[in-house]
């Protein structure tokens, strides 16, 4: 179980259902809440906070980007509420009476928000993958423990009751002895991708340096910076930023699986990928497969970005775990119990319910309610970091051409030239302390 995994390295206790004692708000009180990115998903997780004002209150949103904290702060005027605008995330952390934050900014930025934001007392809610480094998440976890903070990771699913009965189903035996999970993902990405534009100047009010942060300094690129070229922006294109599919779908996919099985890890990890059939200026391949061995059974993640066939039904990305007597299928459309030969298992068929598909609504009830009480939530940053350096090793294995042997105990792999690669390598003067 995740209460006996030994990532912190003294950093503090293991979580428990209580995360610790402390000022516990009272039920009519509402979560001052400090929005950090305001983008596609930070837009969204905006919209969300404002449909819970009973228990919510936004006071300020961040942004690098002139016209989003605009958008933002019109956003929030609709819905009755005054919001400041703030340019540097660092005055939201230093505003005491900011209770919560939420980090949706690009993912090369996750991690050392998360960590500032707990050494300045707030709670945290911060969207996926946890991190860009194995070495950074492993970190936010100390953080976490460290200063006694709630931190909920945007692994929605985990709070949709689609993947809830998943899960029941997955625990209660009926699928036999399970040997093999497939996940997978699919798209129809045109061929020129997003293009190659050239590097140029920076748009008006775009704060380019601060964007960029802890990453590499480069001139400004559009497809980089992502804004405006797709509803999923493609910084998660480029490996200074974030990790491509396996991050960003491959954390979905995952997670569900860790979450049937008590947060497992994956003893080995191999993957091969490439850029088969995009042509533009982004690094991350269209095409890929990473196998993952656990210690009960295999898992295999597959990437079709350019066939947008799907593996079941019409669901372009879901996760399978096939059992000896039947297979579990979930997707955010819906959950089945499928018999295998002559089971004696019968069929369910969980679908076309609103209610179990409302993901986004009870994940953020539930970073509230924990909020106030102390509890663990139910995307606890440590099963987001599990399922996030999965999908970072993965990746690792594909650029380094190698198979990974992964040592939980030491949070590390066995494969001596990848070690230094676990690390994250921050741009001055940004540096990642716990």
């Amino acid at each position: 179980m995740i209460e006996r995994r030994d990532i912190l390295k003294g950093a503090g206790a293991a979580l428990t259902t209580s995360l610790f004692t402390g000022r516990v708000k009272g039920a009519n009180d509402r979560i001052a809440t400090g929005h950090i990115g305001i983008g596609a998903m930070g837009s969204s997780n905006l919209g969300f906070a404002l449909k819970l004002t009973d228990t919510v209150e936004p006071v300020a949103v961040c942004d690098v980007y002139q016209p989003h904290l605009d958008r933002a702060v019109a956003t929030a005027a609709k819905a009755g509420k005054t919001v400041k605008a703030i340019k540097d995330f660092r005055e939201i952390l230093a505003n005491k009476s900011i209770d919560a934050v939420c980090i949706s900014t690009p993912d090369h930025w996750h991690a050392y928000m998360a960590i500032e934001a707990c050494k300045a007392g707030k709670d945290v809610f911060v969207e996926k993958p946890a991190s860009v480094y194995v070495e950074e998440g492993q970190k936010m976890v100390q953080a976490a423990r460290k200063y006694k903070r709630v931190v909920q990771a945007g692994t929605m699913q985990r709070s949709g009751g689609y993947f809830k009965k998943a899960a029941e189903l997955v625990k209660s035996g009926i699928l036999g002895e399970v040997t093999f999970v497939h996940t997978w993902q699919s798209g129809a990405v045109k061929k020129e991708g997003w293009g190659k534009p050239t590097d140029t100047t920076v748009p008006a009010g775009l704060d380019w340096d601060m964007w960029l942060g802890p990453a590499p300094k480069v001139p400004f690129n559009l497809n980089r910076w992502g804004v405006g070229v797709t509803t999923f922006p493609t910084f998660r294109y480029f490996w200074d930023y974030a990790g491509g599919a396996m991050t960003d779908w491959g954390v979905h996919l995952i997670d569900p699986v860790h979450q049937c099985f008590g947060e497992p890890m994956p003893t080995s990890i191999s993957t091969q990928g490439d850029k088969l059939y995009v042509q533009d200026n982004t690094d991350t391949p269209d095409t890929m497969i990473a196998t993952f061995r656990y210690p009960k059974f295999m898992l295999t993640y597959e990437s079709r970005t350019a066939n947008p066939m799907p593996m079941f039904g019409n669901q372009g990305a879901g996760t399978a775990i096939h059992g000896t007597e039947a297979t579990v299928i979930v997707t955010r459309g819906g959950c089945w119990l499928i018999p295998n030969g002559k089971s004696k298992v019968e069929a369910q068929t969980y679908e076309n319910n609103q209610q179990m598909r409302d993901l986004n609504i009870p994940h953020w009830k539930n970073f509230i309610a924990c909020v106030k009480s102390r509890e663990k939530p139910i995307s606890e940053i440590e099963t987001c970091v599990r399922s996030s350096t999965a999908c970072i090793l993965a990746n690792l294995s594909m650029r380094h051409k190698t198979w990974l042997d992964w040592d939980e105990k030491n949070w590390t792999v066995k494969q001596t030239n990848v070690k230094p690669h676990l690390k994250a390598k921050y741009r001055s003067p940004w540096k990642l302390e716990v």
